[in-house]
C-alpha cells in the first residue's frame, strides 16, 4: 500500500537503549496490529446476571466479574507487552507465548535479569509509545512535513519573486462601455 507515493509496510519501531558496562542493551518495540489471537485465547468475561420477565439482566457490579475484568485487562497488557517486544528477540525465562498464564511473568523475568524498577518502567513506557499515538509524535510529524513542504517550495523552478505591477491604462468612458454591452 502507498499513501502519497510513500510505501506503508508495517508499524513504526520505537527504540530504547539501556547502558551497561559490558555493552548497551537495545529494546525494540512495535505496535501489535492484530489482537484476534488474544481474543481467541482470552475472550472477554461475561457478567453474571438474573433472568427477569424482560430478559437477561447482567450485573456488571458483581465483585467476581469486576475482578475478572481486571485480570483480563492485565492479561491484555501483558500480551501487548511481550508481542510488542518481539523485535528485541528476547529469550524469556518463564514467558510462553502460547500460555496466557505465563504472560504476566515478563516483568518478573526482566527483574530477575537485573533490570531496575526504573528501567522496567522505561520499557513499559516504550511498549505504550509503540502502541499509541501521542500529541508529541503527531506534532513532530506535522512539523517535519511542513518543513519538507517549505524546502520543496524553495527548490521550485518557478518564479521566486512577484511580478511587478504595471500602471493601469485609461479608464473606459461611459460611451465605450455602453458599446460593449
Amino acid at each position: 500500500m502507498k499513501i502519497g507515493g510513500q510505501e506503508v509496510n508495517g508499524p513504526a519501531e520505537e527504540v530504547l537503549v539501556l547502558p551497561r558496562s559490558n555493552g548497551d542493551i537495545i529494546f525494540r518495540a512495535e505496535a501489535v496490529l492484530d489482537m484476534d489471537p488474544f481474543i481467541a485465547m482470552c475472550p472477554m468475561p461475561k457478567a453474571p446476571g438474573v433472568l427477569t420477565k424482560d430478559g437477561f439482566r447482567p450485573n456488571t457490579d458483581a465483585p467476581a466479574y469486576r475482578s475478572e475484568l481486571n485480570r483480563h485487562s492485565q492479561l491484555r497488557f501483558s500480551y501487548i507487552a511481550i508481542h510488542s517486544l518481539a523485535p528485541s528477540a528476547i529469550e524469556w525465562d518463564s514467558v510462553d507465548f502460547d500460555n496466557p498464564s505465563t504472560w504476566s511473568n515478563w516483568e518478573t523475568d526482566l527483574r530477575k535479569s537485573g533490570f531496575s524498577g526504573v528501567e522496567i518502567q522505561r520499557i513499559t513506557v516504550l511498549i505504550m509509545q509503540a502502541n499509541a499515538l501521542d500529541e508529541g509524535k503527531l506534532k513532530a510529524a506535522r512539523e517535519a512535513f511542513l518543513l519538507g513542504q517549505a524546502v520543496r517550495s524553495e527548490e521550485s523552478s518557478g518564479q521566486n519573486t512577484e511580478q511587478e505591477s504595471t500602471p493601469p491604462g485609461q479608464p473606459v468612458s461611459d460611451s465605450e462601455s455602453d458599446l460593449q454591452e
